[in-house]
């Protein structure tokens, strides 16, 4: 079977042999995508003419009511999309949770908040400035709903989430969208995008998917449309420098690669409250996905005298997690997507043994839990120890994207800080302390190289959201090597789908154009 695409208005199935698409724990073929024979250009226009002209009619409120049917849509069939996060992607029940439940969540989230906007088309920012000495001729700041698309090319790792976290603001803001899945993974945005058609919720072309290689896409785009990647380093330097996207000055935001750290404080002895905290949570980002988020702790930076225990503490938690077959009972870990993914895993973590010693895992021939590993994409949790600090290379430099993670001592904050900076820009920042005097010097000088900072302590204990879980509320991107890019930040997104326009005329003009503007205050910018 091969996924069609859903380009002009309809389903077309793109030619040729195409991609097939796998079970990661058995090897299994299981359906092929292709966008082979699809006209991107008119794809992209059709969503423009059509698409964009019918949802900018409508009202942000109006909107913001069918990104909430979306959420009931596709609630309602949420097993299935479980079962295909299994069969395509190898996850457990916790990992189609953390991707489906995210989903549905960031939807419903942005219905809610797009309500507050209420009957407007447009948003009115400030103050009227007036232009001369009398109040006949003055300035207005709008910010004005793109006539564009936006793009999505997306990673293999979320393709639920990471697809409505990105349409959720764009749809709100008035714009259509158009997304290229991550090809190892296409199935579940498939079929998300195919069970929204079906239900009706939006006008033609204010969603299109594309299975398959991105092609020419980036020819394609316009100085109206909005391009937003996420994935790798190299690929999006690519992008930033395609002839198309710099002559015409398109917008792109990227999230790529990120080398997340968690932060023991020298106050979280072995015992206390903010240790094992800490434990906790290195845990459950080196096992949930299988380790495979860009918002993972990569790094795990501890005072040099506790540095080993936590290491120790952390590999025994480790040593008790089931590897293998998420359809196999006690199964905690699944394998990652794919058998190239395993073998990039495998390249990256001979390159931190270098520099690294090996506390818990890290047997590439260790057996998984009722599964064939001459056919699988399993990797074992690996948890390493680097006393080299600032001297080490690969540790900071090189994403292991899946289960791996390092204990790196430092001396004092002051080396904690060069430590953290060393990662030159990072998603996420996690600290473990209740030392006031060492968060007060830390957090504001990693802040500027990190898009989120969280800081539990004792007091917070359990109720933290997670150090790698992106909630809709608050901003998610990075400085740096992590792309530069900003999304979510509650209303704060939709500015990317706006462009700001000062309109210099009369009262009656400017009265007439704010009668149909919600106050871009309420974005929370």
């Amino acid at each position: 079977m091969k996924l069609a695409n859903y380009v002009y208005g309809q389903w077309v199935e793109g030619a040729g042999e195409g991609i097939a698409l796998t079970d990661p724990v058995t090897g299994e073929a299981l359906v092929k995508v292709s966008s082979d024979g699809i006209d991107i250009a008119r794809a992209l226009d059709f969503a423009r003419r059509e698409g964009g002209a019918a949802l900018r009619a409508q009202t942000y409120e109006a909107r913001a009511a069918m990104l909430g049917a979306i959420a009931e849509a596709l609630a309602a069939k949420r097993a299935d999309y479980f079962d295909l996060s299994l069969r395509n992607s190898g996850a457990t029940e916790g990992d189609a949770a953390f991707d489906v439940d995210g989903a549905i969540f960031t939807l419903k989230s942005y219905a809610r908040a797009g309500k507050t906007l209420g009957a407007a088309r447009h948003l009115k920012e400030g103050a009227r400035v007036p232009l001369a000495k009398t109040e006949v001729f003055q300035g207005q700041h709008f910010l004005m709903p793109l006539t564009g698309v936006a793009v999505f090319i997306n990673a293999f790792n979320f393709p639920a989430w990471g697809l409505w976290e990105k349409a959720a603001p764009a749809l709100l803001a008035g714009v259509p969208v158009f997304v290229k899945p991550a090809t190892p993974t296409a199935w579940v945005a498939q079929r998300m995008v195919e069970d929204v058609v079906a239900a009706g919720i939006l006008p033609p072309g204010a969603i299109s998917i594309v299975c398959g290689s991105a092609r020419d896409l980036l020819d394609h785009v316009t100085e109206c449309d909005v391009v937003s990647f996420t994935g790798s380093a190299d690929t999006a330097a690519r992008m930033k420098t395609h002839p198309n996207v710099v002559a015409r000055s398109v917008r792109l935001n990227v999230e790529a690669d990120s080398v997340n750290s968690a932060i023991l404080g020298p106050d979280a002895a072995p015992g206390s409250a903010e240790f094992e905290l800490a434990v906790k949570e290195i845990v459950r980002e080196m096992t949930i996905k299988t380790g495979q988020k860009c918002t993972a702790i990569r790094r795990v930076l501890a005072p040099a005298p506790v540095a080993r225990a936590l290491a120790d503490a952390v590999g025994g938690k480790l040593a008790g997690f089931k590897v293998g077959n998420p359809r196999s009972e006690g199964v905690r870990v699944g394998p990652l997507v794919s058998r190239a993914q395993q073998a990039a895993a495998f390249e990256g973590l001979a390159k931190l043994r270098e520099e690294c010693e090996v506390v818990s895992g890290g047997d590439a021939n260790f057996a998984p839990v009722d599964a064939d590993p001459a056919v699988s994409a399993f990797v074992q949790p690996t948890l390493l120890f680097c006393d080299k600090g600032l001297a080490a290379r690969h540790v900071h430099d090189t994403e292991v994207f899946g289960p791996v993670a390092t204990v790196i001592p430092y001396t004092d904050t002051t080396n904690a800080i060069a430590i953290a900076r060393r990662g030159q820009g990072s998603l996420v920042a996690s600290v473990y302390s209740g030392d006031a005097a060492f968060l007060a010097e830390l957090v504001p000088a990693i802040a500027d190289l990190h898009g989120r900072v969280m800081v539990v302590d004792g007091a917070v204990g359990a109720n933290h959201t997670g150090h790698g879980n992106v909630m809709p509320t608050c901003l998610h991107g990075g400085p740096g090597r992590a792309g530069g890019g900003e999304e979510l930040g509650g209303l704060r997104a939709l500015a990317m789908y706006h462009r700001r326009c000062v309109v210099q005329g009369g009262p009656a003009l400017l009265d007439a154009l704010s009668r149909d503007a919600a106050d871009a205050a309420l974005l929370g910018a």
